[in-house]
């Protein structure tokens, strides 16, 4: 199946339509393309930059922006290179870890924020913590919602349930490996429409490193609020809290029960959004 930019533009559309606080759509110029960004909130409360999971898009925080845009102004990021908004104009795309924390200097210099507040979801979780460890000075608070890649490998299970889906990608072969990461819970269709669709789109690898350091992690001198999600399949959730309790020094650890990996942000949202309006209220 090849990708159907009409359909995919008009299923994100749909979801960001779903948003219950007025949105501004920014699109920042930066060395490796243009950078959709979608704000809300009031323009002079503290800036919380929202990194979304693979494949998810900036779009996906409807369950949450709006309680986070009470008291932040709220930056969720389309990233170059993937699903979403973004395009890369024909520049060279971020291809290393250096890369990517340049691509976020360079959003942040166009926000005007000298330094901000970091909430990432799986792969953005890991995005947000290797920039607070390579960034500390443009780094606030930072909340991690069932990181991937940061203190605990990927199971097996869950790495061979999506094989198919890397193989080939396609809407039908995403729906699945949804259904069987979320134990087959009900999920949004508007969601699961979006994120089959941007299983189909011309993307790049996205750019990984090795986990960081237990020393740089013990080095971090920044607010944690990690939430691991209780009945993620993608990897151990026990294992992620204990490793992140014992690495972290500032951190504030909660599981979020029957909470599944990739429909952590909006399957059960009061729980996650009283957990992060609490840790980033100043």
């Amino acid at each position: 199946m090849g990708f159907d930019r009409s359909a995919f533009l008009s299923a994100y559309d749909a979801l960001l339509d779903r948003w219950p606080v007025p949105v501004d759509t920014l699109d920042l110029d930066t060395p490796y393309g243009t950078t959709r960004v979608n704000a809300a909130g009031p323009p002079d409360a503290p800036p919380l930059l929202l990194l979304h999971g693979g494949g998810a898009t900036a779009a996906s925080w409807w369950a949450n922006v709006g309680e986070l845009a009470r008291t932040a102004r709220v930056f969720a990021v389309d990233r170059i290179g993937e699903a979403g908004r973004s395009t890369a104009d024909g520049r060279p795309r971020p291809r290393t870890v250096a890369d990517l924390h340049g691509w976020l200097d360079t959003v942040l210099d166009a926000l005007g924020a000298e330094r901000a507040d970091l909430c990432g979801h799986s792969y953005g979780g890991w995005i947000a913590l290797t920039y607070a460890l390579s960034r500390p000075a443009r780094t606030d608070r930072l909340a991690l919602l069932d990181p991937t890649g940061c203190f605990t490998g990927y199971r097996p299970s869950y790495l061979l349930h999506a094989a198919p889906m890397l193989a080939r990608p396609g809407e039908r072969r995403a729906r699945a490996f949804l259904a069987w990461e979320t134990g087959g819970t009900p999920l949004d269709p508007d969601w699961t429409r979006l994120y089959g669709l941007a299983a189909t789109f011309p993307a790049t690898r996205p750019v990984t490193g090795p986990r960081p350091a237990p020393a740089a992690l013990a080095a971090l001198d920044r607010p944690c609020l990690v939430l691991p999600a209780a009945a993620s399949r993608a990897h151990d959730p026990r294992t992620l809290a204990a490793r992140a309790a014992a690495l972290l020094p500032r951190a504030r650890v909660h599981p979020l029960e029957h909470a599944s990996h990739h429909a952590l942000p909006y399957l059960r949202p009061a729980e996650l959004n009283a957990e992060l309006t609490a840790f980033l209220a100043r």
